[in-house]
Parts: structure tokens; C-alpha cells; sequence
């Protein structure tokens, strides 16, 4: 394996309430269909070419009220264009917002500091916090005694993953119970290595996607 930078101690992860919205939107909306020009077919791009093209013809050689189809025609196109982008684009965000409206940062979040390490995700948490520690994604793992709790994630238990420009996302099993974790990619600016992150996660997974539907249900 090659040498890849590490954490000589955990780096803060200070997610934010918007941050967390706004990592499961990019989420949501990159596993949606694409609703941008590039999201066009050529099929439809050719339909919309012919449309125009005999609309503008319409125009030139025929006059009166008999134009009013061609200006149909053109209008037609631009409605079809507005629909499948600005219309698809509040669409998805429509749905995202029906989806997350109740769901909440979880609390652990607030204070947890992570680490990457050759053996796996370093997450660490005042001692302080026990009802932190209650936490579903927390039941599986074991924890260091200190100033601050420590648990490792093995890079092996991680089952999923995915990105956005913004983000990594990260589903994990130990022990019979299933997690997540959302990285922020800002945290580069910390020094903490992103780039190790991802050289490991596509050792375990090669192919990048979320796939709750691989793990085990608890037990």
C-alpha cells in the first residue's frame, strides 16, 4: 500500500444544521435524474431541431392567421425546455423537502471530531456526552476511555459510499449495527486528508453508490 497522509489527532467535524440539509440534498439530487441541458437525448434534441426548423419556415412562406401554429410550435419548444430543467429542478427539490422534513442532525454531530488512521475512521467525543454514546450508530462499536471517547471505524465495515462536489457519505456495519457518516470536504482546509479517505474507501468498495439494501438488518 502506498504511503498516504494520516491525522496525528482528530480534527473537529463542527457540521451545522445547514450543512447537514445541505449535504442530504446534494445527495438526493445527484441520485435523481439528471435535469440539465446534458440530460437531454439526442432524440429529443433532433425532435426540437425539426420543430424549429418547420416553425421558422412556417413564419417565412406563410402569413396571416394561419401563423399562430408556428408560433404554437416555438412556444411549445421553450415550455418543453423550462419544464425539463427549471420544472425538474423544483421537482426534486419538492420531494427533498417532503423526504427530510422530519429528520434532524443528530446530536453526536454537534461535538464529534474525526480521524483517519491505516485501520480505519477515528471518531472521538467528550466523555461527557453518555446519551451520545445511546445513539444507534454508536451500540456497535468500542470505546476508548479518556478525556474523550474514541471509536474506530474499520475501513473493512464500510459497506457504501458515495460523494457530491461537497461531500463524502458513508454506510458502515460492526457488530450487527448499521451507521452513517457525512464528511465535509472542507475540512481539506484542516488537514485532514480527504484524498486517504477516498484511497481507502474504493480499496474496500471499489464502486462508488449507497446501498442500504446490502446490509444486515439488526439484530
Amino acid at each position: 500500500m502506498a504511503l498516504y497522509p494520516y491525522t496525528l489527532q482528530p480534527v473537529a467535524l463542527n457540521l451545522t444544521e445547514a450543512e447537514f440539509l445541505q449535504a442530504q440534498y446534494e445527495l438526493f439530487a445527484s441520485a435523481s435524474p439528471s435535469f440539465g441541458l446534458s440530460s437531454f437525448k439526442s432524440k429529443e434534441w433532433i425532435i426540437m431541431a425539426v420543430v424549429v426548423v418547420l416553425a421558422i419556415a412556417g413564419l417565412i412562406f406563410v402569413t396571416g392567421y394561419s401563423t399562430i401554429i408556428f408560433w404554437l410550435m416555438l412556444v411549445g419548444v421553450v415550455i418543453y425546455l423550462l419544464a425539463r430543467t427549471l420544472g425538474f429542478r423544483w421537482y426534486v427539490k419538492r420531494e427533498f423537502e417532503k423526504q427530510i422534513a422530519d429528520q434532524e442532525m443528530p446530536d453526536e454531530m454537534r461535538q464529534m471530531k474525526l480521524g483517519v488512521q491505516k485501520h480505519g475512521l477515528v471518531m472521538a467525543m467528550p466523555s461527557n456526552q453518555p446519551e451520545m454514546m445511546k445513539n444507534s450508530q454508536m451500540r456497535g462499536m468500542q470505546m476508548r476511555a479518556g478525556a474523550t471517547q474514541q471509536a474506530v471505524i474499520p475501513w473493512t465495515a464500510i459497506k457504501s459510499w458515495d460523494e457530491t462536489d461537497d461531500y463524502i457519505f458513508m454506510m458502515f456495519e460492526m457488530k450487527g449495527q448499521q451507521g452513517s457518516q457525512i464528511l465535509p470536504k472542507r475540512l481539506q482546509a484542516q488537514k485532514f486528508p480527504i484524498d486517504t479517505v477516498r484511497q481507502h474507501l474504493q480499496e474496500v468498495v471499489p464502486v462508488k453508490g449507497l446501498n442500504p439494501e446490502n446490509l444486515q438488518p439488526p439484530a
